[in-house]
């Protein structure tokens, strides 16, 4: 703690991050970062872009990405809003739409950065256990509540809820804003964004880094109510009036535009989720079932910790979260196919070091 720092600073927690290693020769499967790059489109703009340009300051409207949102989702420009990344969307919903007398609601496993967001706002929450399956159960939900938070696919289970349970969730909480987190939804899960128009109570948020392979540029999204929108707008033009910068924009319309290359790598991931996750069964692990770009598995017989440490050993990194529900879990991130195969192998060396 410092004596300079503004009060309350000392008890926040700050989210930890995936690690993104200095030494070069790791297998990354610990970030959720997509093994693919991202569309040659977006390659194309990075070599045409006039450096020019860079000395003025972007739309702070980002109209032209907004737009080509609008477009892809078919829904109004005014129900779209965008930022650096659907973190800072997230952070701009938090401020926005969640500060009520009453705690809001999220999974007691699920994106920590929910937490912090709430540390840093003061905003009160409540935690929702997920069953014994790690599945959310929507009636667990139906409790009056400052406003509801989900991840879907959640992280970090993978597991996805139905469109349906998301709208049986809107209906019960008509007076307060679910905020639908979809950062994995391509990956197998359903989108909500079709309930946006009925519902003005649901925001969803999406981000360009996991299936678009654009973690680099920060681009995330939110789209909703034009008065849910009209709140975020409200926040980001009091923080900052040009969040999104003119070549991320134009990588991010770039990548909407080439639905061949996003549709043929997310099959890929996903294909490769399926081979992944039959071979952990093969060794022994038990694996839930997964709607995302990840796969979350423990060992019945070999803690999540020393098969972490062996990992490393072996030149691949993937995640864990130490918490009493999923210290025995590791999240797994699908990489690449010769990725895939190395981990299988790490782990199986791993599994018989242990077992000789």
């Amino acid at each position: 703690m410092s004596k300079f720092w503004s009060r309350g600073l000392d008890g926040l927690t700050p989210y930890t991050p995936g690690e993104q290693p200095r030494q070069s020769g790791l297998i990354k499967l610990n970030t959720n970062e997509s093994p693919f790059g991202p569309s040659p489109a977006v390659t194309d703009v990075l070599r045409t872009w006039p450096a020019e340009q860079l000395r003025r300051y972007p739309d702070p409207d980002s109209t032209a990405l907004c737009n080509a949102l609008a477009r892809e989702h078919g829904v109004r420009v005014d129900n779209v809003f965008v930022g650096n990344g659907s973190d800072e969307v997230l952070a701009h919903t938090f401020c926005a739409l969640l500060r009520h007398d009453q705690p809001i609601l999220i999974p007691d496993v699920t994106y920590a950065f929910y937490r912090t967001y709430c540390a840093l706002y003061g905003i009160t929450y409540k935690a929702i256990p997920l069953d014994s399956e790690y599945r959310i159960n929507v009636s667990a939900y139906e409790v009056p509540c400052g406003g509801v938070v989900l991840a879907n696919p959640n992280a970090p289970t993978g597991i996805a809820l139905a469109r349906a349970d998301i709208e049986r969730l809107l209906a019960s909480h008509p007076d307060q804003v679910v905020v639908v987190d979809e950062a994995y939804v391509d990956f197998g899960g359903e989108s909500a964004i079709e309930l946006t128009e009925r519902y003005p109570n649901l925001l969803v948020v999406r981000t360009f880094s996991k299936s678009r392979g654009l973690a680099g540029i920060r681009v995330g999204y939110a789209l909703g109510h034009a008065a849910l929108i009209g709140g975020l707008n409200r926040i980001k033009n009091s923080f900052n009036s040009y969040p999104v910068s003119s070549l991320s924009a134009a990588a991010a319309i770039a990548s909407l535009g080439d639905t061949d290359h996003f549709a043929s790598t997310v099959a890929e991931i996903i294909r490769l989720r399926q081979l992944v996750a039959g071979e952990l069964g093969r060794l022994g692990m038990l694996v839930l079932p997964s709607s995302a770009n990840f796969l979350f598995a423990a060992h019945p017989a070999c803690p999540a910790s020393r098969l972490l440490a062996g990992l490393r050993q072996n030149g691949v990194l993937v995640r864990h979260f130490v918490s009493p529900r999923t210290e025995n879990f590791l999240r797994i991130t699908i990489g690449s196919e010769s990725d895939c195969r190395a981990l299988v192998m790490a782990l199986r060396k791993v599994l018989s070091d242990r077992s000789g």
